[in-house]
């Protein structure tokens, strides 16, 4: 499974050899651009994000409407299943994708590469439903595929970032990349809604291809200086394993948003089919209602930096754990009258997109500021096999639930059981914690014995 205050002038962003900042304008407009989307090599890693988020929401009602409108007409049973495939390479392959990429460095090459396989997978649908042969065994395939590229480049990621990024400016790096996504969550589903509305589900795919495509791009045209590649040895491939063991604060997350995980699958396997099939919600309305609730999530992207200086990070972050999951309640208790269901599953997306945005932006930081750089995909790859691992496992008993005791029923838990992991949370050192002064950053990772910051295990 979803920002400000004045300060001394901002360190200068780490530039690849050559980069030139782009010149400050004296314009109203120009004033207003943030630091960091000042800097090239920020703002093209920030344009390629954006645009790969914004394909990535269109696809998200994209593929399930592919599935469950005729002639596939999948089954609940169906459904959760080609959720779970999504997912699944996460867990079965996680671990090794962060070892790989660790030994490998290249990180932006192999990101590259995940985007331009990821558009073909992809491309593949259209095609096939233009031909006549479009079957739920290739939707199954190409899942399964854009999941298996989709970890190369989760696991890569985070240590770009930081290869850009300076660490004094985490927060507001990631509140910049997440307002993206929150924004693509406003625009990203009504326009895939339309997009089935008009041209139909399998060409509609076709916008998701082409994001990558633009993602691609604009990796390809920065140069950042990263970490070196790891030393393969002993222990290599369990690396970041130990140190999520040994860290209070990356063990806690991991706990409470795989719990939140497994039932945000669990509910969101039957969603998009209990919306059209039993709430009667047309996709090109249903697109429109996810867009709009979805403000919420600008929102979120906009407060959070300011709710972190002042409540603390580890707050925020606690907090938004309650408010991702809470509201999802509306769904399941939807009823009545056609502008109230369509109000109480606006609402539900407005507050969940609210709090997925604080969970986001501030796990993000906390994660930048407490995971050393030469383990960083380790500890993503770790992390992501039991975290995104849940997420096939709730797909797959969404789709069961479903069909044992109906999808109605089955939201109800899901959204009821979303909300144990706020409550995992409070017992914990995280509530407490707070981001290190950016001087003391380095320090802090190296130091051992630290209650925050566990010991590097390589």
């Amino acid at each position: 499974m979803r920002r400000k205050h004045a300060s001394p002038p901002p360190a200068p962003i780490k530039q690849a050899a050559g980069a030139k900042a782009t010149p400050r304008r004296g314009t109203w407009l120009a004033a207003r651009v943030p630091d960091l989307l000042r800097e090239r090599l920020f703002r093209r890693y920030w344009s390629g994000q954006t645009i790969s988020m914004f394909g990535d929401q269109i696809s998200s009602i994209v593929l399930p409407l592919v599935a469950v409108l005729p002639p596939l007409s999948a089954s609940p049973a169906q459904m959760g299943f080609l959720a779970a495939l999504v997912w699944l390479p996460s867990l079965l392959f996680g671990l090794h994708a962060g070892a790989w990429v660790d030994r490998r460095g290249r990180r932006r090459a192999i990101m590259i590469g995940a985007d331009l396989s990821r558009a073909a997978l992809l491309a593949s649908i259209p095609v096939s439903a233009a031909f006549g042969v479009l079957t739920l065994w290739q939707l199954y395939g190409v899942a399964f595929g854009v999941g298996v590229f989709s970890a190369l480049f989760t696991v890569s990621d985070p240590t770009l970032f930081v290869s850009i990024v300076p660490d004094d400016r985490y927060v507001e790096g990631n509140s910049l990349i997440y307002g993206s996504r929150a924004l693509s969550f406003v625009g990203g589903p009504s326009v895939g809604g339309a997009l089935v509305q008009f041209l139909t589900a399998p060409v509609a795919v076709l916008a998701d291809a082409a994001s990558f495509l633009g993602s691609a791009f604009f990796l390809a045209r920065i140069r950042p200086k990263e970490p070196a590649a790891a030393e393969p040895g002993k222990g290599t491939l369990t690396a970041g394993a130990r140190f999520i063991r040994h860290s209070a604060i990356v063990r806690a997350s991991l706990l409470a948003v795989s719990v939140i995980n497994f039932f945000n699958f669990v509910f969101f396997a039957l969603f998009v089919l209990y919306a059209t099939r039993y709430l009667h919600v047309s996709p090109g309305l249903l697109g429109l209602v996810l867009g709009i609730g979805a403000i919420g999530g600008v929102l979120g992207a906009a407060v959070t930096k300011r709710l972190a200086s002042r409540l603390g990070v580890g707050r925020v972050y606690t907090i938004s754990c309650l408010v991702f999951t809470a509201p999802l309640v509306l769904v399941p208790l939807a009823g009545g009258p056609r502008l109230l269901v369509l109000g109480m599953l606006m609402a539900a997306e407005f507050i969940s997109g609210f709090g997925v945005m604080m969970l986001d932006i501030s796990v993000g930081a906390i994660f930048s500021a407490v995971i050393p750089d030469e383990l960083r995909s380790r500890v993503s790859g770790a992390f992501q096999a039991v975290n995104y691992g849940t997420r096939p496992l709730g797909a797959l008993a969404g789709g069961f639930l479903g069909s044992l005791i109906g999808p109605r029923p089955t939201l109800w838990i899901a959204a009821i059981g979303g909300m144990a992991g706020f409550l995992l949370l409070l017992p914990t050192q995280l509530p407490k914690f707070q981001m290190p002064a950016s001087s003391k950053i380095e320090a802090q990772r190296a130091a051992p014995g630290s209650d925050d910051l566990a010991d590097s295990p390589a």
